[in-house]
């Protein structure tokens, strides 16, 4: 293990079903892969002791937890109190995923926008990155993003980003990441791809968003960590760079955003 390249899956859900029956294999799997760390995301948060639970059974998971855009309307709005305590929990390293999706849940947008801005402070009082989700709704989320920085800084990751290149600027501009996810792997993704092209290489990190949107050559299938190399070698192709190197200069940029998960690996 030493002489392989590692990276790290910065946004998958291990608590899916789909999972259910080779947890245990499928984490296996990813560091055999040379994926040694894994952030596996809580979308409703009454199921953050499930997600929780994962992250305390393997060393190389940690968590973060939110109530994602789609599930606002139907779950208790969150509150800054109660992210501020989950984050307590030592492998507890970000907040969200939440955002806007209006693509799917349009109806929801004002709750989605209120549910969003209680995510930020929370991002803002622990000092953890804030994990967004956005789908058809980069006006807002652009805009939303920029006050409530204005207001108070913090940091954020786009994950799974494949929005529009004004979204992406703002997000860059304020300081942000970018998450490369196998939709940047995708052959009509060309678009996408020069968009993370034209970001600073530090600001990129990589994710499988596992079981969701598998990489070619498993496009269609379920997803899981170990495919975060797929994406990424690609993303050494984006940044004309080899593939060890693009691979440990995202393993900084994730220390730097997600410094809790970094410091607990030194600990460790």
């Amino acid at each position: 293990m030493t002489d392989q390249v590692q990276i790290t899956d910065s946004h998958c859900h291990l608590d899916f079903e789909t999972f259910d029956k080779e947890r245990g294999d499928v984490i296996a799997r990813a560091v055999e892969a040379g994926v040694t760390r894994m952030v596996t995301i809580c979308t409703k948060l009454r199921l953050e002791p499930q997600v929780r639970a994962i992250a305390e059974a393997h060393p190389e998971v940690f968590y973060a937890a939110g109530t994602h855009p789609m599930s606002v309307a139907d779950e208790p709005m969150a509150t800054v109190d109660a992210l501020v305590s989950l984050a307590k929990h030592p492998k507890f390293v970000g907040i969200g995923e939440t955002g806007l999706d209006y693509h799917y849940t349009a109806e929801s947008a004002d709750a989605q926008q209120k549910s969003l801005r209680l995510h930020i402070e929370a991002a803002r009082q622990t000092g953890l990155p804030l994990i967004i989700h956005a789908r058809d709704a980069d006006e807002d989320m652009a805009r939303i993003l920029t006050e409530e920085h204005k207001a108070g800084a913090y940091s954020c990751v786009m994950h799974c980003f494949s929005s529009g290149a004004e979204l992406g600027k703002a997000a860059l501009d304020l300081g942000f990441y970018l998450s490369m996810s196998g939709i940047s792997a995708f052959p009509k993704s060309q678009e996408l791809r020069d968009i993370f092209a034209s970001a600073p290489v530090d600001r990129i990190l990589v994710e499988t968003d596992a079981p969701y949107l598998a990489p070619p050559p498993y496009r269609g299938k379920r997803n899981e960590p170990a495919y975060t190399v797929h994406t990424a070698k690609v993303g050494a192709e984006v940044f004309g760079m080899d593939w060890p190197d693009f691979a440990a200069q995202t393993q900084a940029n994730f220390d730097r955003l997600f410094w809790k998960a970094a410091k607990w690996k030194a600990a460790a």
